[in-house]
């Protein structure tokens, strides 16, 4: 009998190099899709430079993630590290098990690094509509030339690490997700030339999500609900990962598919939202139905408190860059005053 270790998994990688050719902010762009200080699935190294015209050199991120196929495939998992060289340029190092992957993830990289993202539209229209707030938007994206709305393509993913945040707090949220992963995910693929941290997990497919029992859930403090959404989502994560691959980074099309997706029970407009804020970079999908954004932006924009419809008619003018809005509003440093209790999770594991 031959041992397995005779046999070593293929593993292949292989090292890009980026030019944005403008100033790139690293942490603040791919810092969005890191959940909490601890995810085990993307961290984000924030390096000595707060952004700016110089960008933020030495900054990276670690990145744990799969590939599909347009039919919804999965092709492989692949661990992606990314370094800020210099103001505009980066290197990517790649490592997979599967060379489809690995090629379909390098592909990949430059809408997640936002590369696709283009804010000049939106300048103009500040420019165009004048007045005090667009001024001040103007002069927040002045001080943060080099952010960019990221879009991994992962949607599938994003539903379900937004549906482990509706209706709860950050901690519990976040809790949900670092042991999902720590429990159940597989580790992230590594090599003899590139040392994957011991932490980087990946995100489970479909499949591993049906195999999660319901008391696990239970023990992660994922409430009923949202585990069964999120059953529902894995039922459906084929079709997911198809329509998610065949819609382009285009305003229009995104909400089409927004309205698609919330068909589906248990997802709604907050959910989508975030989700294709990030799968798709998404320049114009508020969360409607978010605890405190409303309020947020009521008060930055106004001075005064507002509900979601509120905030909607005050960011209509901006339609179809209302989360760049957003986005330049909590880079702002603005902080609005918070008047709703504070949620305090309780813990109904031990009942």
């Amino acid at each position: 009998m031959t041992s397995a270790a005779a046999h070593p998994r293929l593993v292949v990688d292989s090292e890009v190099h980026i030019d944005l050719y403008e100033p790139f902010d690293l942490p603040r762009t791919l810092g969005v899709l890191q959940r909490g200080y601890a995810d085990p699935a993307i961290r984000v190294d924030p390096g000595a430079f707060s952004g700016g015209p110089r960008g933020t050199p030495g900054a990276g991120a670690w990145m744990a993630l799969r590939q599909y196929d347009a039919a919804g495939r999965h092709l492989g998992a692949v661990t992606l590290r990314c370094d800020q060289l210099d103001t505009s340029r980066l290197r990517v190092y790649a490592v997979s098990e599967s060379e489809k992957a690995l090629n379909s993830a390098l592909e990949m990289v430059p809408a997640l690094l936002g590369a696709e993202d283009d804010w000049s539209e939106f300048e103009l229209l500040l420019e165009a509509l004048g007045g005090h707030i667009s001024a001040t938007l103007a002069q927040v994206r002045r001080r943060h030339p080099g952010v960019r709305l990221p879009a991994t393509g992962a949607l599938f993913d994003q539903l379900v690490t937004a549906t482990l945040e509706q209706k709860v707090t950050h901690r519990e949220a976040r809790h949900g997700w670092r042991q999902l992963l720590r429990r159940h995910g597989d580790r992230a693929p590594t090599s003899a030339s590139f040392g994957t941290p011991d932490w980087l997990r990946l995100p489970l497919t479909g499949v591993q999500l049906k195999r999660v029992p319901s008391w696990e859930w239970h023990r992660m403090w994922v409430q009923p609900p949202m585990s069964r959404t999120i059953q529902r989502l894995a039922d459906r994560a084929s079709s997911i990962h198809r329509l998610g691959a065949s819609t382009p980074l285009e305003t229009t099309r995104i909400g089409e598919l927004a309205e698609q997706l919330t068909a589906i029970s248990g997802v709604g407009q907050w959910t989508t939202a975030e989700a294709l804020q990030r799968s798709h970079g998404s320049a114009d999908l508020p969360a409607v139905g978010d605890y405190h954004l409303a309020h947020f932006v009521g008060e930055a924009l106004t001075g005064k408190r507002t509900d979601d419809a509120g905030m909607l008619d005050l960011l209509e003018s901006f339609r179809p860059h209302r989360q760049r809005v957003i986005r330049l509003l909590k880079l702002s440093g603005f902080r609005g005053e918070r008047f709703g209790p504070r949620l305090a999770p309780e813990d109904h594991r031990a009942r």
